[in-house]
């Protein structure tokens, strides 16, 4: 269970969900004609080993990457990544040359993306995450293609003022990520993480944002009693807040910036991607999904 002051590494509570997320990038980069390639997912896994090695292996037929629901999750990380990796692209044609990556996980988005001359890119996560990520590339002999700079603290604590430590420049304009992060935070968590974006960007900054509608809680309880007891490797509902401080692109609207907002549903039509059947926990993963994309304005 979560607790103000829980932290983590890469196989447990909230990091272990970052090897969900690097599986599904692994199995999605494997198809025909895939939204998205990331190369290091699948070398996150294996450095692992164990269980998501045998889930990429196909090893594990009770794994819930191999469910239904787990098909529709490959296909809605697949949607996501690709989203955001053209919101990065979006902005750095814009003249942004500072990504600030909050709750970075396994994002490889610093190795596998070509970035203007001059980009610095910030990871912030828990240290022993940024440590496991950073252990496994340099065994490999990886090289970022941008200057990528290392943020460990706790988005719970001051990050902001470790982001200025390290170097970020809040009179220049500055790409800020939140990707699979907000669902973790409890809403007065959220409040000060939109509030520190606010305050630390620069007119011209960019802001992606995964945002996520709580379920009623009477139906929060019953899928986490149910997830409990079936036990296995999906350990979602018992890391999540199902909080919400304001609707992404209504907060940021409110203070200045040029707001755009997708539906995750409609994304997966726009790619050609199956949707989930009616009434199934798919389909509720899907619906309450949206990505947000915003530009502060001068």
């Amino acid at each position: 269970m979560r607790t103000d002051d829980d932290s983590w590494d890469i196989t447990t509570s909230v990091g272990s969900t970052a090897l969900f997320v690097a599986a599904a990038r692994a199995m999605e980069a494997r198809k025909p004609e895939p939204l998205a390639v990331d190369s290091y997912a699948e070398v996150f896994c294996r450095g692992v080993g164990g269980h998501w090695s045998d889930v990429l292996d196909g090893a594990d037929p009770d794994s819930m990457m191999m469910s239904e629901f787990g098909t529709h999750f490959v296909d809605f990380q697949a949607a996501r990544t690709r989203y955001f990796d053209e919101f990065c692209t979006r902005a750095t044609d814009a003249g942004v040359r500072q990504l600030v990556i909050l709750a970075a996980g396994l994002d490889s988005r610093a190795y596998r993306l070509g970035w203007p001359v001059g980009t610095v890119i910030y990871e912030l996560d828990q240290p022993q995450v940024l440590e496991f990520k950073r252990d496994v590339l340099d065994k490999r002999g990886e090289t970022p293609t941008a200057e990528r700079v290392e943020v460990p603290v706790d988005l719970r604590d001051d990050w902001s003022q470790a982001l200025r430590d390290k170097g970020f420049d809040p009179d220049q304009p500055a790409a800020f990520l939140v990707e699979g992060l907000l669902v973790y935070l409890p809403a007065s968590a959220q409040l000060e993480l939109f509030a520190g974006i606010d305050a630390l960007a620069a007119p011209g900054s960019h802001v992606g944002v995964e945002d996520n509608e709580p379920m009623p809680d009477a139906v929060f309880q019953e899928v986490r009693a149910a997830e409990r007891e079936a036990g296995g490797d999906m350990i979602y509902f018992q890391l999540i807040y199902n909080e919400r401080v304001a609707r992404a692109d209504e907060w940021f609207a409110q203070r200045g910036w040029a707001a755009e907002a997708t539906p995750l549903g409609e994304l997966l039509r726009r790619f050609g991607r199956r949707l989930p059947d009616a009434g199934s926990e798919s389909e509720s993963m899907i619906k309450s999904n949206t990505l947000i994309s915003a530009v502060k304005e001068a």
